[in-house]
């Protein structure tokens, strides 16, 4: 059946693009794709999308998202439609991109194409900097290498997937399902069906992350701000205690973590879910609008461990220095010692005297030297 496909598609555009800065002035009209991708030229604009799905209505989505809508041939005769959408900020359009993988296309995202990536037998859909793309055969399977050049000429912005998801537990495996969403309001597009979750208040200033590990699911909420991630634990901790009195279902585990809420649900046991938060780390990164006022310091800072630095490679010079001194001195030492009980040896051989020194007195005479003979006592 395609019309639960539709649907779906239909509903989430609606819900994403409307959430996605609609307070915002109107660009200029841009024209995103061009008329030649690769060996691939454009043919039309369609007047509806493939099996009948309703193409992509611009007066439904904000304005500051720039849609647009194209066919393409290729030299083979195969051809595909291109879908795109530009947002104002990267993390709206993999919000878009995370949930199309995983209530639309049910697949794994990887990373052939674009940054993030999914690719079916009908379909290819990537992101990419502010970009959601996605390509649809409908002659042939020209979708990925038309997504791949198309994903080319775009700009990477930042050039990888928001960090949150890389923050989830075991993220290598959980960025390939987790869904994402940006700047939200609420979390009832999560469609999780949790009490505690009505204690979440973030008005636009948190974004979440949600992957599952087997049976269990974490979801993990950052805030902006400590101060609201204070105030969110407090009211998450006082529903929690509030569902426990009436018997209702709650989270299996919950902590805060730096700026992060960590949600655990429907985990086998408390052990599993604490064991899943735990491995859950804040990292946060601070970037000034202006000048650091913390420049000087870490000037400071620099010159110290570069000054240590320098003294720590001074030391360990002299020390070899020395070691080198000694160790040619002790070389030199030896020989010259070698070198002298080479030459006691060579008197030894030579000498009638016994290796002693020999006077010969019968030589000594007063004509040759009377200083040398001893006088008669008186």
């Amino acid at each position: 059946m395609r019309v639960p496909k539709v649907i779906v598609l239909t509903v989430l555009l609606l819900a994403f693009a409307s959430s996605a800065l609609a307070d915002t002035k109107a660009p200029e009209s841009t024209s995103l794709l061009p008329q030649n991708i690769g060996e691939f030229r454009q043919i039309a604009v369609p007047a509806s999308t493939l099996n009948d799905e309703p193409p992509f209505d611009p007066s439904s989505l904000p304005a500051a998202v720039i849609t647009q809508v194209a066919n393409y041939a290729g030299k083979n005769g195969s051809r595909a439609e291109v879908q795109i959408l530009r947002f104002r900020h990267e993390g709206d359009a993999y919000e878009l991109f995370s949930f199309f993988s995983q209530n639309v296309y049910r697949a794994e995202i990887g990373n052939r194409i674009g940054t993030a990536s999914i690719v079916t037998p009908d379909e290819t859909a990537f992101f990419k900097g502010a970009n959601f793309v996605r390509v649809i055969n409908l002659k042939g399977n020209p979708a990925p290498e038309l997504a791949k050049t198309l994903s080319e000429t775009l700009d990477k912005g930042e050039g990888d997937i928001p960090v949150l998801i890389k923050h989830l537990p075991n993220s290598d495996e959980a960025q390939k399902h987790a869904v994402y969403l940006s700047s939200f309001v609420d979390l009832s597009r999560l469609q999780l069906q949790q009490a505690v979750l009505n204690a979440v208040q973030a008005d636009g200033n948190a974004d979440a992350a949600l992957a599952a590990y087997g049976s269990s699911k974490v979801l993990l909420v950052e805030f902006n701000t400590p101060q609201l991630a204070k105030e969110n634990d407090q009211r998450i901790i006082a529903r929690i205690q509030e569902l426990w009195k009436l018997g209702q279902p709650a989270p299996t585990a919950y902590r805060r973590v730096g700026n992060y809420s960590v949600f655990v649900f429907d985990a086998p046991d408390e052990q599993t879910a604490k064991h899943l938060i735990d491995q859950v780390k804040y990292e946060q990164v601070v970037q000034w609008l202006g000048d650091n006022p913390n420049i000087l310091k870490e000037a400071e800072k620099r010159y110290v461990n570069t000054t240590l630095g320098v003294l720590i490679a001074v030391v360990k010079a002299s020390g070899y220095a020395i070691v080198l001194c000694f160790g040619m001195g002790g070389l030199i030492g030896g020989l010259l010692f070698t070198y002298r009980r080479s030459q006691q040896k060579d008197v030894t051989a030579f000498s009638d005297a016994g290796g002693m020194l020999r006077l010969n007195i019968d030589e000594m005479t007063a004509e040759t030297n009377p200083s040398r003979l001893l006088r008669e006592r008186n």
